[in-house]
């Protein structure tokens, strides 16, 4: 009898030990995930009005880049209401509208109506806009020549892969008389849509993000404002051409916060695009980005 009450308290000492040890582990799982989750999506408990924290309501926000300025006011205007604003980096283009579409986030600030327009045709997503934004030139630069008419013959330019700003590129470079285009093809002509090529220009397509790293290597690269910004260039003194910026809610180019269309009448992102179009938010683009993006909301 001894023996047995000795082995019950030995099992019950090595089950104690086993908890204690599970829970330590699920919590180190825990607080890995939460920090590992910050440049893909985090918070897939994101519902309609955001994630509920000890009274406080969080607000998750895709973004794409590093320099995120513009938020600022913000983030500090919707704190007063006891609102927190949490921005999501994201590496590249692809991944913010699906994490908004799975509910992972609450929000996105990163793309043109052209951009979501074109990504809702291709993956089916419920998104829409609920308020404009910037708008960000796109810029020609190059580490090889300093005016577009100094290209030789058979130059290779960098353009960004995705059909939108890859178009938007062609475009840019046909208004720079470098090429022409198919003007069937709207605002997103591809390369089978280029009609006059006098310079005999190829063409390298890589994920926008990846541009700037290729201007060691080719002619010239069509950037994008938000990743010229992030590498240290200036769009309005760095560039060699930049676009000409069309005024208007119907330039396909003004870049818009999207929802969920079941969420596009919440009072918490109306207060937020709110917030965003606002003096302070003005002053910060004009300030900090210098030309590289443009207020676009009237």
């Amino acid at each position: 009898m001894r023996k047995l009450s000795k082995f019950l308290a030995i099992g019950a000492i090595l089950a104690l030990g086993l908890t204690a040890c599970g829970s330590s582990q699920k919590a180190d799982t825990t607080q890995k995930a939460s920090e590992s989750g910050k440049n893909e999506s985090t918070s897939a408990e994101s519902k309609a009005d955001g994630a509920k924290t000890e009274g406080n309501t969080t607000i998750k926000i895709g973004v794409v880049g590093e320099n995120n300025e513009q938020w600022n006011p913000v983030i500090e205007a919707m704190a007063k209401e006891g609102i927190t604003v949490e921005l999501v980096k994201f590496a590249d283009y692809s991944l913010p509208n699906r994490a908004l579409n799975d509910k992972e986030i609450d929000l996105n600030s990163f793309q043109h109506k052209a951009y979501l327009a074109n990504d809702i045709k291709d993956n089916g997503y419920k998104i829409e806009a609920i308020g404009d934004t910037i708008i960000a030139p796109l810029g020609v630069y190059s580490k090889k020549i300093k005016d577009l008419s100094e290209l030789k013959d058979g130059d290779t330019i960098a353009i960004p892969n995705d059909a939108t700003n890859g178009g938007r590129a062609l475009k840019v470079l046909e208004s720079a008389g470098v090429i022409k285009v198919n003007p069937d093809a709207g605002y997103t002509p591809t390369l089978s849509d280029i009609t006059e090529n006098a310079k005999n220009i190829k063409f390298t397509e890589v994920e926008a993000a990846n541009t700037p790293s290729l201007l060691p290597d080719v002619a010239a690269a069509v950037i994008n404002g938000g990743h010229a910004v992030d590498n240290g260039l200036n769009p309005k003194t760095d560039s060699i051409y930049l676009e000409k910026v069309e005024d208007g809610a119907d330039n396909p180019y003004v870049n818009v916060i999207v929802a969920r269309s079941e969420d596009k009448d919440n009072e918490t992102y109306k207060k937020i695009v709110k917030a965003f179009q606002s003096d302070d938010v003005k002053k910060v683009i004009e300030d900090t980005y210098k030309g590289a993006y443009i207020p676009a909301w009237k």
